[in-house]
């Protein structure tokens, strides 16, 4: 297929903000690739490869200017100055390859294999050399591309396709095309068949036929998205959802694991970012190892930092610079010290579990886990329908230092990437959302020079909505906590336009920001602001997929319209 039928998609889907335009737009599409290469799935998202495979291309904004001035001709300052005006390198590569200064002496229509193979090619490029092979790679996919074509690929390139594509809307495309529209199992079987499988390009190939999307299953080895848990605000509230009696367990202050054995015996470790992190917790592999046994499995665990002197626990902040470490790893092991803690199993020694029964799953969990303290443990638990022991078990908790407490369903199934209530989580702090910087603003004074007051955006479908501007919370000093000038180092290269004071930066940075209340607000794009917004921890464990929804935002504010009126 050629690349700028693609690209011509591409247009359709940025030039409208309606959900159900894109479906119809994205669903004709579907239907006519229905007999060619799946792969095609992934460049819709702005990738070249399944949402589970950590390969990266490596291109920087500086790396892609160098390949467009290599193929346009134009001298990379010029680049850079339209760049700064128009805040979108895909809008200036769009510009510049219809000015091309130097010609070629054959150009070929670009198609989308070829863009696939050259962009593939990337990541496996390493060592001395390798800039000059990406530049060549790019640049050549560069002098053969159309305006538009040129500027959809220097935005895959640099994972910022700006099509308002969301897996939401790719889901209900497939049942669209290939299923009945108007069946609401067939959207969840769609949706269940990706959170098993994190391959959107697999669930299109099966998506002709529902025994073959029900036939999509775990695979050990391969990264799954992980169940998510609501708020509630009390004990009662909590029996409400999940039913009396239930489990009650410590909600850990640490981050997301899921400990994979697959068949050869090989253990490997993933965020719910989907990231592999097994070179950066050789410890767990070897927990792993020791402490439990079955020839296959998947857990669900929480690793939480703690203090060798004292063995106290430790908050998050503190363990959250080893996610992303890829040198000095025994270094940091021994400075920064995990206990894993395993709560849930959804696969073992062959049979997926994630329909068992909570309770159920449990039981494996005690049968097959050895606990060694500070190393590899089982989460704690207690089973009870009484209010006054919940209370008492999330006091305790709150005592050794973790964020609250877990409430779960006994009889409940495990459900991949969804938060439907089959399990809640309490904490003191209830009024509190992960959000994403899409803006920031540079201080005056002694804090001139770092970014101090910062854009927080919520998601929906696809979309990023601005809900407020946050500023407190940040420190001064690094020692004392997250500083003004970590953050702004890991702002700066993610800017893309320049407004005085005013930046405007990939969305690619996660932090928790707790605040008084929501409020209606015509100010930001969610039609919502958060009253006095705190910051309270940078995620690194956590994508752009991970964060507040809009509908999430207005449930909560709806609720808090409730208990107003309740006190009035």
């Amino acid at each position: 297929m050629k690349y700028k039928e693609l690209a011509e998609l591409y247009e359709k889907l940025e030039n409208t903000s309606k959900r159900l335009e894109k479906t119809e737009i994205l669903s004709e599409f579907l239907k006519k690739i229905k007999n060619q290469d799946s792969k095609i799935i992934y460049l819709l998202k702005g990738k070249i490869f399944p949402d589970y495979d950590s390969r990266e291309m490596g291109i920087s904004e500086q790396l892609a200017i160098k390949a467009l001035s290599k193929a346009s001709g134009i001298q990379e300052k010029e680049i850079v100055k339209k760049w700064k005006t128009l805040g979108d390198l895909g809008k200036v590569a769009g510009e510049f390859i219809n000015k091309k200064k130097q010609s070629t002496l054959s150009v070929k229509e670009l198609t989308i294999e070829k863009v696939l193979e050259n962009l593939r090619k990337l990541p496996e490029l390493q060592g001395k050399g390798s800039v000059e092979k990406k530049m060549s790679l790019v640049a050549e996919l560069f002098t053969s591309a159309s305006s538009s074509e040129a500027k959809y690929i220097i935005r895959t390139l640099l994972a910022d396709l700006r099509i308002g594509l969301g897996d939401g809307v790719l889901r209900d495309a497939i049942v669209w095309s290939f299923l009945d529209k108007d069946k609401k199992e067939d959207y969840i079987l769609v949706q269940e068949a990706y959170d098993l499988s994190t391959d959107w390009a697999l669930v299109f190939e099966k998506s002709h036929s529902r025994v073959s999307l029900k036939n999509i299953g775990l695979s050990p080895g391969k990264p799954l998205k992980v169940m998510l848990f609501p708020k509630v605000s009390s004990i009662e509230e909590g029996f409400e959802v999940v039913g009396r009696p239930c489990a009650m367990e410590f909600k850990y202050d640490g981050f997301r694991m899921m400990i994979n054995k697959d068949e050869q015996g090989s253990i490997r470790i993933f965020t719910r970012r989907l990231d592999e992190v097994t070179n950066q917790f050789p410890e767990v592999k070897e927990y792993a190892k020791k402490y439990v046994s079955g020839k296959t499995f998947i857990l669900d665990a929480e690793a939480v930092g703690y203090n060798q002197k004292n063995h106290k626990y430790t908050s998050f902040q503190d363990i959250s610079q080893r996610i992303k470490r890829k040198y000095d790893i025994e270094k940091v092991q021994k400075e920064f010290p995990i206990e894993v803690n395993v709560f849930d199993i959804l696969y073992y020694n062959g049979k997926n579990l994630i329909s068992s029964p909570f309770k159920e799953r449990r039981e494996i969990l005690e049968k097959i886990i050895k606990e060694k303290k500070f190393q590899l443990v089982l989460a704690k638990q207690i089973i009870t329908d009484n209010k006054e022991k919940g209370e008492k078990f999330y006091h305790e908790a709150l005592k050794e230092g973790q964020e609250g407490i877990m409430i779960k369903g006994l009889d409940k199934p495990y459900k991949p990437g969804a938060r439907v209530g089959y399990g809640v989580k309490l904490k003191p702090t209830s009024n509190e959302f992960d959000l994403i910087i899409t803006g920031a603003e540079y201080g005056t004074g002694r804090r001139a020079g770092w970014l101090t007051s910062f854009d927080i955006s919520c998601r929906d479908n696809g979309k990023l909505l601005e809900i407020g501007k946050v500023s407190t919370g940040l420190k001064e000093k690094e020692s004392e906590g997250v500083s003004f000038k970590e953050i702004t180092e890991k702002l700066k290269p993610l800017i893309t336009k320049s407004e005085g004071k005013h930046v405007l930066v990939k969305p690619e940075i996660v932090v928790t920001v707790t605040y008084q209340n929501i409020q209606a607000s015509p100010t930001y794009s969610s039609g919502f602001a958060l009253r006095f917004p705190r910051f309270t921890r940078l995620r690194p464990d956590r994508s752009k997929e991970d964060i507040a929804t809009l509908e999430e935002i207005k449930r909560d504010y709806q609720k808090q319209k409730r208990n107003i009126e309740g006190l009035g």
